[in-house]
């Protein structure tokens, strides 16, 4: 009896009307390998443009169509290494500048990898909280509440 466990049943299993990640938002459309290929020449086009100076089409160009779904993992870390790279090497005196530059979306999408940056910070990232802290409320000025909002409430992970 003692190697009875109830709780290792899996009771979504046996429930027919289960809510699946997958059917709270359409997948992308891309597929898994067209994600990770799209990845890995943004997190290069990324560093080129770092290395020209050119900060805000390099945000620009990282947060139009990010990776989002399940089974991308490898596509997002690369999208977010490449994103905290550039919020590492942007001057303060430039940001308010750069978010008004961005659209509705993408501000919302910087906001999401902010977040993201911010959950990572005790895991080995190479960002500082002062950053992430300092992007964060440069956003909200620019973008307002709502911003938050949205982030708080899309389905799609980024």
């Amino acid at each position: 009896m003692a190697e009875y466990a109830f709780r290792k049943i899996n009771i979504d299993a046996l429930e027919e009307d289960v809510l699946l990640p997958s059917d709270l938002y359409d997948p992308d459309p891309r597929g898994p390998d067209g994600v990770l290929s799209d990845a890995q020449a943004k997190s290069t086009e990324v560093r080129n443009l770092i290395s020209r100076g050119d900060i805000p089409g390099a945000l620009n160009a990282i947060l139009t169509d990010p990776p989002y779904g399940e089974g991308v993992d490898e596509a997002k870390n690369l999208t977010k290494n490449a994103l905290l790279l550039i919020l590492n090497s942007t001057r303060a005196s430039e940001i308010p500048a750069i978010l008004k530059s961005l659209g509705q979306e993408q501000q919302d999408h910087l906001m999401a990898y902010i977040y993201k940056g911010m959950a990572a910070i005790g895991q080995g990232s190479d960002v500082t909280g002062s950053v992430l802290l300092n992007w964060h409320s440069q956003l909200t000025e620019v973008a307002g509440v709502g911003c938050i909002v949205r982030v708080m409430t899309d389905r799609r992970t980024l």
